[in-house]
């Protein structure tokens, strides 16, 4: 049995309460995508999705707009621990918003009759279990698989792929992790249920190589990092072509943490500062054999 569904006591005026699809119904019946921009800033985000710079995300954004949400970690690592435990991105307004999944835990205040509700440890294990082929192309360096520690997010999926390609010194990292991409969905029989999750390294430090005229001297900045995501929006078409191409797809694309550029004095991330916490979410449908325009 499920706890009755939850909408926040006191929704802010002007607002509705949370609305999720029925996760239950979704899970066995859709494929699941799971993209994390890693580092990707909120504000950054938004700009462009309001001035058309990212034309092929923003079209798939519910009112062509990016949520602002609360990250649960302020760095890679912490920040996929949560959200393999069904803690994705918060909404930034007060409220107990019902989660799409949730480990089962006793007291929880945010799992509701539409939450997918698992027993496993993560997300990946229960999706295994319930017969997904559950898939990771990593990006940054928690999922490379060079040692210990960058073995333990990857090793939570059945197959799991990261080459030097795919990393965040490559200017054309994402290029090549959306071709993997596209080979593991090519690879699969049609009746097999798929969890594909992919973490974009394009947005992380270094990319100063993704703007025009920018040098490594100067280093990262916030221009450099929106050219990043520019960059990224060129080629997310195929990305969503590729997990659409057999059923239904349900998508969730959001940040795991932001990063700061001298923000109130602050550089980078794993550290409690607005620019590191505020980050954009969306999630929708992706139907199968729309056409996804891509370059």
């Amino acid at each position: 049995m499920h706890p009755p569904e939850l909408t926040p006591a006191h929704p802010p005026a002007g607002t509705t309460p949370d609305v999720i699809p029925d996760m239950n119904e979704v899970v066995g019946r859709d494929d699941l995508l799971l993209v994390t921009l890693d580092t990707l800033r909120h504000d950054v985000a938004s700009e462009l999705a309001a001035d058309g710079r990212i034309p092929h995300l923003a079209r798939h954004l519910p009112g062509g707009r990016w949520e602002e949400r609360h990250a649960p970690g302020s760095f890679t690592y912490a920040s996929h621990q949560a959200m393999f435990a069904g803690f994705l991105p918060t909404p930034a307004t007060p409220g107990r918003h019902p989660r799409l999944f949730a480990g089962r835990f006793g007291g929880s205040e945010t799992t509701a009759g539409r939450t997918y509700v698992f027993d496993a440890p993560d997300l990946p294990s229960a999706l295994a279990a319930a017969g997904y082929r559950t898939v990771c192309v990593g990006g940054v360096g928690f999922f490379n698989k060079r040692g210990a520690l960058g073995s333990v997010l990857p090793g939570m999926f059945q197959e799991s792929h990261w080459e030097p390609e795919f990393g965040v010194a490559s200017p054309t990292s994402f290029e090549a992790q959306v071709t993997r991409a596209e080979q593991v969905v090519a690879g699969l029989p049609p009746e097999q249920r798929l969890f594909l999750f992919v973490n974009v390294a394009a947005l992380h430090q270094p990319n100063w190589f993704h703007l025009p005229g920018a040098t490594r001297e100067a280093g990262d900045s916030r221009a450099t990092h929106a050219a990043a995501l520019t960059y990224v929006d060129r080629h997310i078409g195929r990305l969503f072509a590729a997990a659409s191409s057999r059923r239904r797809c349900f998508t969730i694309v959001c940040s795991d943490h932001g990063t700061a550029y001298g923000d109130d004095g602050w550089t980078g991330h794993r550290l409690a500062h607005e620019s590191v916490w505020t980050v954009p979410y969306a999630h929708f449908f992706l139907e199968n054999g729309a056409l996804h325009e891509h370059h």
